[in-house]
Parts: C-alpha cells; sequence; structure tokens
C-alpha cells in the first residue's frame, strides 16, 4: 500500500493509523512491517542503477508515514524514557531495528566517500608540487646552458626518467581526483535522501523541539562530507537537509557556506520553505470566507488593529490577508497595502512610545522607556506580528531600524560600532578606549555604570561584582563589549523579546537567519534607489586621493557596472544605511552631524580588503594596481562586510 502511488499519503496515513490502534501487537507489527519496507526502498535508493527520483520519494512517504505511526503510539515520546537511540529494549524502540540495515549502509558509504576525499586532497598537493618542480625545472632549462650529456644514450635516459613519467604520474592523479568527483556527483542526492530519512526517524524519538544526539553525533562525524554536499549543492538543505533549518547548533557549522551563496537564491530559498506545506491557490493573499476579514476602524487604527490580529488565526493569516476598513467597501490588494504602509508609520508615532529615532534621524530603535506606555509589551509583539506578516507576504513597509536591531531579529551579537546609532559621542569614547592604552591615565573605571532604570538614575553592574572590579588595558576590550550590550540590549531586552514573539509566529527564527543586517533591511524595506552622479558630485577624498587619481576613476567605473543591489550594500558598508536621505548625498549625516561620503588612501598590499567607518561614513580603499583587482576586493568585502575581514 505505501508504495502505490496511486493511493494518497493522508489516506494511507488514516488507514494505518486506524488498524494500529486495534491493538499493541498490532501497532509493533505495522511498524515493523513500515521499517523493512523502508529498509528495502532505501538500499535500492543507494544503488546507483535505481530510479533517483521515484525510489527518493517513495523511502520519503514510507519514513513520513512510520514516524507519524509512531508518534501517535500508547507512548509517544515526552520525557526521553522510551528512545531507540539510548538503546532501550522495550518493543516500541525494537520497531526500528530493521532500519539499523539502512543506517550502517549510509554511514559506510560516507565513510568511502570522507576516504576519498582525503585521498583527493593529498593528491592535489602532489599535483600542486609536480607542478612548481616542473616549472622551477622549464625555468633553468630556459636559464642554464644544455646540459651536455656524459656518454651516449645518457640525455635519453635522463629526458625519459624525468620529463615523461611526470605527466603521467600526474595525468593519474587528475583522473582520480574526476572519479572522486564523479563518485560524488552520482551518489550526494541519494545520500542526501537518506540522511534526511534517518534525521525523520531520530526526531520522531524525541520531544519536541529537542534534536536527537545520535543525529548530532551523526553530523558531527561526517562534518566533512555533509559540507562537501552543501558546497556543490547548497540547495540541498532546503531538499534534504531540514535538521539545518531546525538545530541551530548544527547549523552554524554550515553558515559561512549558505552566507556565500547570492542574495537572490537565498531569497528564493527563503519563500520556498517558507511557504512549503501551505496549500496552493490562485487568490494567496484571500481569506476562505467572511469571517476572515481583518475589519480595522480608520481612525484608531493601530489598536483596532492589534486587536484584530490578536485574534485572528495565525495559520489562516499566513495563507493569505484580507483587510477591510469600517464603514468602507473596498478591499483587494490595494487596501493590504495602505494598511502596511499605515501602520509602518503608526508603529513609530511617537505618540505610543515604542521607538526612538536614531542619531541620525532616519532609523528607529526601541525605546528602553516605552514602559510609559501600559500596553507597549503588547504592542511590540504586535509590531513584530506586522513586520512578520509583510516579511510573509512580500509586502514592503515604510520604516527602517537601526542596525543593531536588525541584528537582534537575526540573533546577531551587537558590537561596540552599534552604539553610534543612538549615541555617537559615546561610540567614539568607545573607540578611544580601545585605540589607546588606559595604563596611566587614571580613568578610575570600573565595570559598572549608570544608567537609567525606570526613570531614575542607578549605578548598574555590568558583570558580578562589577563595581568593585577596575577596567584596565588587559580587560577593557570586555568593558566595551559588556558596555555595548547594556546600553544595546539589555537596556530594551523585554521589548525585544516581546518584538521577536510576535515576529516568530510567521518567520521562523531557521530561515531568518539566512540573512545578514543589511540584507534584512532590503527584504523589510525593499531596494532603494541610488542616483550615482550625485553620489560622485557629494563625495570627499582625503589621505592621498584626489578626484582624478585611476584609483578613484577605476572605483566609480566599478560603482557603475555593478547591480543596483550591490550599490545598497556599498552604501550600508560604508554608511550602516542602505537609504540616501531627502535631499540626496550631500544630506547624508556622520556621528556629529553632517558628513559626506569620504574615500581614504591605504597602502596596497596583496589580498588587502577595503575597509570602512560608518561613524564618519568613510571607505578605506586601497591603492590597487588594477580595476580587475579592485572590483575582485570591493565584490568580497561588500558580501562579507558585517564578519569583520580585512584579508580574504
Amino acid at each position: 500500500m505505501t508504495q502505490n502511488e496511486d493511493l494518497r499519503e493522508n489516506m494511507l496515513r488514516q488507514v494505518l493509523e486506524h488498524l494500529s490502534q486495534q491493538s499493541e501487537s498490532q501497532y509493533l507489527k505495522i511498524l515493523t512491517s513500515l521499517a523493512e519496507v523502508a529498509t528495502t526502498n532505501g538500499h535500492k535508493l543507494l544503488s546507483l542503477s535505481s530510479n533517483y527520483d521515484a525510489q527518493m520519494k517513495s523511502l520519503l512517504r514510507i519514513v513520513r508515514i512510520f514516524c507519524h505511526v509512531f508518534r501517535i503510539g500508547p507512548s509517544s515520546p515526552s520525557n526521553g524514557i522510551d528512545m531507540g537511540y539510548n538503546g532501550n529494549k522495550t518493543p516500541r524502540s525494537q520497531v526500528f531495528k530493521p532500519l539499523e540495515l539502512l543506517w550502517h549502509s549510509l554511514d559506510e558509504w560516507l565513510v568511502l566517500i570522507a576516504t576519498e576525499l582525503m585521498k583527493n586532497k593529498r593528491d592535489s598537493t602532489e599535483i600542486t608540487s609536480i607542478l612548481l618542480k616542473q616549472k622551477g625545472q622549464d625555468q633553468d632549462a630556459a636559464s642554464v646552458p644544455p646540459f651536455e650529456p656524459s656518454g651516449p644514450g645518457s640525455y635519453e635516459n635522463l629526458s625519459t626518467g624525468t620529463r615523461e613519467s611526470k605527466p603521467d604520474a600526474l595525468a593519474g592523479k587528475q583522473e582520480a581526483s574526476a572519479d572522486c568527483q564523479d563518485v560524488i556527483s552520482m551518489t550526494a542526492n541519494r545520500l542526501s535522501a537518506v540522511i534526511q530519512a534517518f534525521y525523520m526517524c531520530c526526531s520522531c524519538q524525541m520531544p519536541p523541539g529537542m534534536t536527537s544526539p545520535r543525529f548530532i553525533e551523526f553530523v558531527c562525524k561526517h562534518d566533512e562530507v555533509l559540507k562537501c554536499f552543501v558546497n556543490r549543492n547548497p540547495k540541498i538543505i532546503f531538499d534534504h537537509f531540514h535538521f539545518l533549518l531546525e538545530c541551530p547548533e548544527l547549523m552554524s557549522r554550515f553558515m559561512h557556506i549558505i552566507k556565500a551563496q547570492p542574495f537572490k537564491d537565498r531569497c528564493e530559498w527563503f519563500y520556498e520553505h517558507l511557504h512549503s506545506g501551505q496549500p496552493d491557490s490562485d487568490m494567496v493573499h484571500r481569506p476562505v470566507n467572511e469571517n476572515d476579514i481583518l475589519l480595522v476602524h480608520r481612525d484608531s487604527i493601530f489598536r483596532s488593529s492589534c486587536e484584530v490580529v490578536s485574534k485572528a488565526n495565525c495559520a489562516k493569516l499566513k495563507q493569505g490577508i484580507a483587510v477591510r476598513f469600517h464603514g468602507e467597501e473596498g478591499m483587494g490588494q490595494g487596501v493590504v497595502r495602505e494598511w502596511f504602509d499605515i501602520l509602518s508609520n503608526e508603529i513609530v508615532n511617537p505618540d505610543y512610545a515604542l521607538f526612538t529615532q536614531s542619531a541620525d534621524g532616519t532609523t528607529f530603535q526601541p525605546n528602553s522607556n516605552s514602559y510609559v506606555n501600559p500596553d507597549h509589551l503588547n504592542y511590540f509583539r504586535f509590531a513584530g506580528q506586522i513586520l512578520g506578516l509583510a516579511l510573509n507576504h512580500r509586502q514592503l513597509v515604510n520604516i527602517y531600524f537601526t542596525r543593531s536591531f536588525y541584528k537582534h531579529i537575526l540573533g546577531i551579537p551587537v558590537n561596540y560600532q552599534d552604539v553610534a546609532s543612538i549615541d555617537p559621542e559615546y561610540a567614539k569614547n568607545l573607540q578611544w578606549i580601545l585605540d589607546n592604552d588606559i595604563s596611566d591615565l587614571g580613568l578610575e573605571l570600573t565595570f559598572s555604570v549608570e544608567t537609567d532604570v525606570f526613570g531614575a538614575m542607578e549605578e548598574v553592574p555590568l558583570k558580578p561584582g562589577g563595581g568593585s572590579i577596575l577596567v584596565t588595558q588587559n580587560n577593557k576590550a570586555e568593558y566595551v563589549q559588556l558596555v555595548t550590550e547594556l546600553r544595546m540590549t539589555r537596556a530594551i531586552q523585554p521589548q525585544i523579546n516581546a518584538f521577536l514573539q510576535g515576529f516568530h509566529m510567521f518567520i521562523p527564527p531557521s530561515l531568518i537567519q539566512l540573512f545578514d543586517e543589511y540584507e534584512l533591511e532590503l527584504l523589510l524595506s525593499g531596494m532603494p534607489e541610488i542616483d550615482v552622479s550625485d553620489w560622485i558630485k557629494n563625495t570627499e577624498y582625503t589621505s592621498g586621493y584626489e578626484r582624478e587619481d585611476p584609483v578613484i576613476q577605476w572605483f566609480w567605473e566599478v560603482v557603475e557596472d555593478i547591480t543596483q543591489e550591490e550599490r545598497v550594500l556599498l552604501l550600508q558598508f560604508v554608511t550602516g544605511s542602505s537609504r540616501v536621505p531627502h535631499g540626496g548625498f550631500a544630506n547624508i549625516m556622520g556621528g556629529s552631524g553632517l558628513q559626506n561620503f569620504t574615500i581614504a588612501a591605504v597602502p596596497y598590499t596583496p589580498n588587502l580588503l577595503p575597509t570602512s567607518s560608518t561613524c564618519i561614513n568613510m571607505l578605506k580603499l586601497p591603492e590597487y594596481p588594477s580595476k580587475e583587482i579592485l572590483k575582485d576586493r570591493l565584490l568580497v568585502a561588500l558580501h562579507c562586510g558585517s564578519y569583520g575581514y580585512t584579508m580574504a
């Protein structure tokens, strides 16, 4: 039955669910049979002569049914007592026994590929060595007078012994390398599907929200091979490696590979996975019936919207939104768009005291004093819901947050540079502490600071006993980080938590971490238009650069050549914001007021990347020897900018 494609999976689940509830022996018999069929299908899938697509679908279908039936059993896992991975010999755990043959074959395949990869790596090193030696010999042959053989046949022997044997060896190693890649190409998708089945079986034995220790151990053991699979085909994460999206401790091992993929591809994966499992509809944004329409009052749109959204069915809101203003007939996407636009402005309305403007006046940060509004945490939760809904339905919002708040949404730690958005002078002081030796300055700083606590100034320790711990040259970096966390995180932690509670109702944390803080801003608020001629007109040059210098000419040619998305990344990289203020580049703000975009010269060394100082809108551009190198290094910096790299 499970292998009959004409039978729908849901119907099969219901039939087997009914049969399994007749008696425990019947339940165990069904599970054992499903495990045996899954094992047979899994081995067929690992046979390279089988039809991949058909066998993959069949295996995963059987395993899904197996896991469903297992979960509805008389003692579903809730406390880890009856889990197959821990070796308990209960009848329930024994139903997994047939599958152990499949997991053993999977393990053997991965070990084999790991061995080939290691061998390939050694051969690659040897090939490089051979090529370098051969190159050296070629150079020697060109610069040294011809060698005169001492006797008949000596030259021929020398030639045969060196010049001909090495190319043969080289060809053999290159062929072995190609063979290894062919093996990976042929097996990666098949093995990945079996890995997905293994994960599903491990997960159904665990309480909700927990990752199987056995599976974590499996991923750690085969780390290199799995990374190889993901490197070759990152989309495999969404096809088979769901465990990466559901398990942060495993996701972190692959994050550098994922973040290296083009932004456009990650956006497609994001929405593909976000909407997977939702029913197809020609009118995605139209609710099923009249009861699901959000009826709001225009004159109290924020409060009435908060009320109706909090009462609405979350699953239905994910499928579609329809809004109607009280007393008005209009409906459709135009009304939905207007609703999001108005709410974007209302969220940062100072009357609600939820957000405060940043130092540049164009971005917003949660207000640490928002408690003056008794409903502030409910409203923060609602604000998170609105942004989550907007992102879910690809509706742009007309609101921009500080870089640190985007980091909070993504779970990325803040750093001292983020303080500049709310207090530029304080950020400069922190920078000064890091840049200078404070040993003999008599600052008498301790690991405690005076801050506003519910309207009154209080001394707050940065760590236990902080008031008696002096800041020294050795621990000043820790002090700066803790001060940053207090100002940017601890002071607004309840507000952040409430916002994320609402946001995560529609956007899973595992999916949103595919992006960095700059990309999240683009996802939420869209791609701004950038006038390159206005940018050039309002740029200053320092540290030796002038407008007519070749490097500057190359730089602006590159800016003209790159995509609009990459121009936005460049603007974000240097200024910390993706937007040009009203009035153009002449009105860009820095830490101390108006501050033009500035390009400073830096001595060139190979592989050096451009860096920036966002407080003063300065791009530190090395004096690259060619336009090609400049473009390559600039693009690397833009795509890795939030990670702080200076060499690549």
